[in-house]
């Protein structure tokens, strides 16, 4: 198929309107289905190469040299690859690079972004959202939904299809080394409440959501980055926890999956087979048991968890033998693509199985106003991403997701400008300026953070109350604080009055002893917002509105908050 056949299919429905819904059935029996009539139009007048080529997004990245692009533009001229996942970057060159891409495309490119708490996850000099886990502190699933909405919006302005979220694992097991945070939370329900929330938000601006990562990776102590890690449950509990939001997702329409690098016993009887190349968990139990009928990605083909199964070529072939649709960051596509061809011409890939992927692939481009691509526009992309919105969307957030779990001898909130003396300890390697600066606003405090252990024990007895700020400075780590600091706030709390400020994962507390510490804040991250909201609930200002996530320990079990709010 030429360049002018796609142009002249584009211009024929070029008239339909950016916020039709596509997925609705014309009410007239009479008309042509628009989003047939375009798919079969380029299904029809494609080569072999070409449909095989739709079923691959490769990595691509704007902040490389030319070396990279040029390898990008030969695998869309060359090998007619589908889609491009964007990794890390600028958004201005990510947008340059993409009108180019798309502009020697012959069938418009699926763009998609790992955009789980925003753009930000990969690009610079874009807004930031709160990580899932903060946001499943959240009572009020409309703040995720707006969230959603927002990042919808970016992902649109910057010409993306496609958000890999959002993440649906359950995160059962505390020591997960891969989803922690990007969860949001213990709570199958919680789970998936605001993961239905993000999705709709994100759908509403017809930018496709790919739950992940299915089965699930909740419950895992390995990285699938690194290696296979094993889901050792019975298909019973898989059902009831793992599988429970994708199943409430499929009724409301999400667009894709991604099927994860796991060994899963309870579902594949062949031993060590990863999740993402099993025919019974891909076609058996998601596509035909749980009837899910959008997009399958793969999770990225180039991480350990799959590169050491197969080969390059190899694994792509079994994976879409297995019933994926799209394959994500395969290592070698050329080979990949060749390899696909020749189990096609050697009927090993039935053109039944060829075209319903490909087909799901070019019906879903439309859906996305593929059909109709314009390139997209650079002048003011930075203001674009950056609005107003974007920072009061954040600090709603954070405001409704700090939590309260322990206020003893209603210790809080404090008194502003009263004569008691009060004490600032900082501990972690995370910033502590901004929130000690908002205390110090409401009243004398006295930062005592520098001095020696020998020197602080001797200070300290000055003190009526001393607040313990534990800042972390990447809050996506959910390992817990370190012996050195969990001991000294053991130590303090028996014999002072301690409020502890936890900028960082409520699993930071895991093996902190909290009986003597009189006030426990979880504030989730060391953000500015963070940091300002909590000084603020502290001094009474506002209200710790929050619950969480997921437990602590049994005394502080997932949902667990309590208010200030002191009731006649």
């Amino acid at each position: 198929m030429n360049k002018f056949l796609v142009i002249s299919v584009i211009s024929v429905f070029g008239f339909i309107s950016c916020n039709s819904n596509k997925k609705q059935p014309n009410s007239n029996p009479t008309s042509i289905d628009l989003s047939t009539q375009w798919v079969d139009s380029l299904y029809n007048n494609m080569s072999l190469k070409e449909k095989v080529g739709q079923l691959f997004m490769v990595a691509a990245y704007s902040n490389r040299d030319s070396i990279h692009t040029g390898f990008i533009k030969n695998l869309i001229q060359d090998y007619h690859i589908g889609g491009l996942i964007f990794f890390q970057g600028n958004p201005v060159n990510q947008a340059n690079q993409t009108n180019k891409y798309q502009a020697i495309s012959k069938v418009p490119l699926f763009i998609g972004v790992d955009g789980e708490w925003g753009l930000n996850m990969r690009l610079d000099s874009t807004s930031k959202y709160p990580y899932n886990m903060t946001l499943g502190a959240i009572k009020q699933n409309h703040v995720i939904e707006r969230i959603g909405k927002q990042i919808g919006k970016d992902c649109k302005r910057l010409g993306i299809h496609i958000n890999f979220a959002p993440v649906v694992d359950i995160n059962t097991n505390p020591k997960n080394p891969i989803i922690g945070v990007r969860s949001f939370g213990e709570d199958k329900i919680n789970v998936t409440k605001k993961a239905i929330a993000f999705t709709e938000g994100l759908q509403s601006e017809g930018v496709l959501a790919c739950a992940k990562h299915f089965p699930g990776h909740g419950d895992t102590d390995t990285d699938s980055h690194k290696t296979l890690p094993t889901v050792s449950f019975t298909k019973e509990r898989i059902d009831s926890v793992e599988l429970y939001p994708y199943k409430q997702l499929f009724n409301k329409g999400i667009a894709g999956v991604m099927v994860a690098h796991l060994n899963v016993p309870g579902l594949e009887q062949e031993n060590g087979l990863p999740s993402f190349l099993s025919h019974q968990i891909v076609t058996n139990v998601l596509k035909e048991r749980l009837a899910f009928k959008g997009l399958i990605f793969t999770d990225a083909l180039n991480m350990k968890g799959a590169a050491n199964y197969k080969e390059p070529g190899d694994i792509d072939l079994a994976a879409f033998k297995a019933g994926n649709d799209v394959l994500l960051f395969t290592e070698d596509a050329p080979k990949a693509i060749s390899k696909i061809m020749e189990a096609y011409n050697t009927n090993e890939i039935t053109e039944e199985r060829l075209s319903h992927s490909i087909k799901k692939i070019l019906t879903a481009k439309f859906n996305a106003d593929l059909n109709q691509f314009k390139p997209i526009a650079v002048n003011n992309l930075l203001n674009d991403l950056n609005k107003g919105i974007n920072d009061a969307l954040y600090e709603e957030a954070i405001n409704n997701a700090i939590t309260l779990i322990k206020n003893d001898d209603a210790v809080l909130p404090l008194q502003k400008k009263s004569n008691e003396k009060i004490a600032f300890l900082k501990l972690g390697d995370g910033g502590d300026e901004t929130f000690l600066n908002a205390i110090k606003l409401k009243t004398n405090v006295t930062d005592v953070s520098n001095l020696s252990q020998k020197n602080l024990s001797n200070e300290l007895k000055k003190y009526d109350k001393i607040i313990v700020g534990y800042h972390r400075l990447n809050s996506r780590i959910t390992k817990a604080i370190s012996n050195k600091d969990r001991m000294l706030i053991e130590n303090l709390s028996k014999n002072h009055k301690v409020i502890l400020t936890v900028f960082a994962s409520q699993y930071s507390l895991q093996n902190l002893s909290l009986e003597n510490v009189e006030g426990v804040i979880v504030s989730y991250e060391n953000s500015e917002w963070a940091n300002n909201i909590s000084a603020q609930i502290i001094f009474g200002e506002t209200e710790a509105k929050g619950e969480l996530p997921a437990s602590i320990s049994k005394t502080f079990p997932m949902h667990y908050s309590m208010s200030m709010i002191q009731n006649d």
